[in-house]
């Protein structure tokens, strides 16, 4: 059966991909039952893992989400009672692959999709209601309610975490992840618990509003070969682990951080990069300041930080060029080192020259 093709009404989900069924039966075993309309044999080894029923001695979640090669998922898992048409079934999952970061929507999809197995004991009205939302952006629940992919604006996803809590929760350490990301630079992020990181990591790219790049986030990485090879294919990103043994996995961050300890560390290969100075305490008490203000909300307290990086942005583009083989103006070297910035400011603008691609090669 070749996939529908999307209507032209603008509604129908165009990140969405494909949709399969994970099984958990009687016997403990887990089973890969179905999926439509088709992944590769490399993804469906890794959403076996991803949803967990394979591993009985770890906590199952309601839902958890994560990207792996530009392809993001979400797993929505149902524990099947009794009087069931699912008889054989303890656990199902329904796993969703799409091209765009929107946790809230497809967690609400997951949910319709599981009730609808559920209910019926067959992927069919399954595949209809996915064509549906693949086709036109909408379809009805088992609880004759409608869902609607317009209801799930992507800005809304992006401001669905909280810097005000990242910020309150490492004070002055938070500099050291804003300027991670200002620099791209390499994020690890540790809990044993999957959804505590999940929440968390989500929240980190906010810190650089201005690029609004969501597509930095990994979220749910384990220390697995197929999963580090691909985490290495990428310069910069957010990655979030719920296995103790990455904190001795330096090779895989710039900046550790520990939620279990409530730490942040910078490894020795990057202290050079991420050498901080008077800049990054303003920086550090602005974003502090902020989060600590109750009457602030949460895009306040974006808003607050955007408006200082805005202005270092400035500092660079009033000492940068314009050349005529570039899309963006080159970084003068030269007239950075006679502004006579202190010696961490300096290096931080360099590096974030660097990162903006402002600099030649």
């Amino acid at each position: 059966m070749d996939p529908p093709q999307r209507g032209r009404s603008g509604m129908a989900a165009e990140g969405l991909s494909s949709v399969a069924l994970i099984e958990r039966d009687q016997n403990g075993d887990t089973l890969w039952v179905w999926c439509y309309p088709s992944v590769t044999v490399e993804l469906r080894k890794l959403l076996l893992r991803k949803c967990r029923l394979q591993e009985e001695e770890r906590p199952l979640y309601n839902f958890l989400y994560g990207q792996h090669r530009r392809t993001w998922f979400y797993i929505t898992l149902t524990r099947v009672e009794g009087g069931s048409s699912l008889d054989k079934v303890t656990h199902f999952c329904v796993v969703l692959t799409a091209k765009d970061f929107n946790p809230e929507k497809y967690a609400v999809f997951g949910r319709i999709l599981s009730r609808i197995y559920e209910t019926h004991g067959s992927p069919v009205p399954m595949v209809e209601a996915y064509i549906s939302v693949f086709t036109k952006g909408t379809c009805q629940s088992e609880d004759n309610g409608t869902f609607l992919c317009r209801d799930y604006d992507q800005r809304k996803a992006f401001m669905s975490g909280s810097v005000k809590d990242v910020v309150l929760q490492f004070g002055m350490e938070s500099v050291i992840l804003y300027t991670a990301l200002m620099l791209k630079k390499r994020i690890a992020v540790y809990h044993p618990k999957a959804e505590v990181v999940l929440e968390f990591s989500r929240s980190l790219p906010a810190l650089v509003w201005h690029r609004q790049d969501w597509s930095i986030l990994q979220p749910y990485v384990h220390l697995t070969p197929d999963e580090i090879d691909a985490l290495k294919c990428v310069s910069g990103y957010i990655a979030g682990f719920h296995e103790a043994e990455v904190g001795n996995r330096s090779d895989l961050y710039d900046v550790f951080v520990n939620l279990a300890e409530n730490t942040v560390s910078i490894s020795h290969s990057a202290k050079e990069a991420l050498t901080l100075g008077k800049l990054h305490k303003e920086i550090g008490q602005l974003m502090v300041q902020s989060a600590e203000d109750s009457d602030k909300t949460e895009s306040q307290v974006i808003k607050d930080i955007c408006v200082k990086t805005r202005e270092i942005l400035s500092i660079l583009s009033s000492l940068s060029q314009e050349t005529g083989d570039r899309d963006r103006p080159t970084l003068n070297l030269e007239q950075l080192r006679q502004k006579k910035f202190p010696p961490a400011a300096e290096n931080f603008l360099m590096h974030l020259a660097a990162a903006e691609q402002m600099l030649l090669t």
